[in-house]
């Protein structure tokens, strides 16, 4: 309240500025780690669907509930769901697999192939486009947290979301890096990049529902919902893709009881 003051569009700012700062961070901690695992990688997605997924419930659905009872909510939630997988739809979706650095002889090799260069770019693009699209739902629910006047639940969520976009931000900037791009400040900047998005979004979502609080429960619905298309559709899926399925399901389950902890304390 010092730093943003009273109004709800400032504090979605700030919220905003804080989950995009938080990415920045994950992303910039490729600059010290050389080569972080897949395990690790893998652990740390499950980590992030955790947080998602109970942030989804405590912070979104089932304070929109009280707010103004079920179908509402739930009216948005689907509607949240379906506008990822149009997104995802109208966006050319990948599923991206990028593992180990490519060794001297790899990246000669690829220079040399301009096919071979160009599809591996296309594909580093594409999973920087898919983290970048699935950033959305995070900033708007930030926005949305702060624009329904609960600040403590808002600032749980903000917490939360900005927790998991630490591994988030790592992994995109990891495979920019992994890709062949030589230069860690470029891989670096490509997971900042994708966070950024949040802070309009954060912005907007604050905005619309402090400009017309009917939509509340339908915006917290939306947002909850499009978080769930991704942890169902995206994060889960590749985490449990090669091999690491316990790994990345106890990183989910340390995410639910960290999220739930900051919840109940901050709450």
């Amino acid at each position: 309240m010092r730093i943003a003051g009273p109004h709800p569009v400032w504090q979605g700012l700030v919220g905003g500025i804080v989950i995009a700062a938080l990415n920045l961070l994950g992303a910039l901690t490729v600059m010290l780690v050389r080569k972080p695992s897949e395990r690790f990688l893998n652990a740390s997605l499950g980590f992030s669907a955790g947080v998602m997924l109970a942030a989804s419930f405590t912070s979104l659905i089932l304070p929109g509930i009280e707010l103004a009872g079920v179908v509402p909510v739930l009216v948005g939630l689907v509607l949240g769901a379906l506008a990822l997988d149009l997104a995802d739809q109208w966006i050319p979706h990948l599923h991206v697999a990028l593992t180990g650095h490519p060794s001297a002889g790899e990246q000669a090799a690829a220079a040399q192939d301009p096919e071979r260069r160009g599809g591996r770019a296309a594909a580093v693009l594409l999973f920087i486009v898919a983290i970048t699209l699935h950033n959305l739902p995070e900033g708007l629910a930030v926005g949305v947290g702060f624009g329904s006047g609960n600040i403590s639940q808002a600032l749980s969520l903000m917490w939360a979301i900005g927790l998991q976009n630490i591994p988030e931000g790592l992994a995109v900037a990891f495979t920019a890096l992994q890709a062949g791009y030589g230069r860690r400040f470029y891989a670096a900047y490509t997971g900042i990049r994708a966070g950024l998005v949040e802070i309009p979004l954060a912005v907007l979502g604050a905005w619309a529902v402090s400009l017309a609080q009917p939509i509340l429960p339908y915006a917290m619905g939306f947002a909850a919902g499009a978080m769930l298309f991704v942890i169902s559709d995206e994060i889960i899926p590749e985490t449990h893709a090669r091999g690491d399925e316990r790994l990345a399901t106890f990183g989910t389950i340390l995410g639910l009881v960290v999220m739930l902890y900051l919840d109940v304390t901050l709450g």
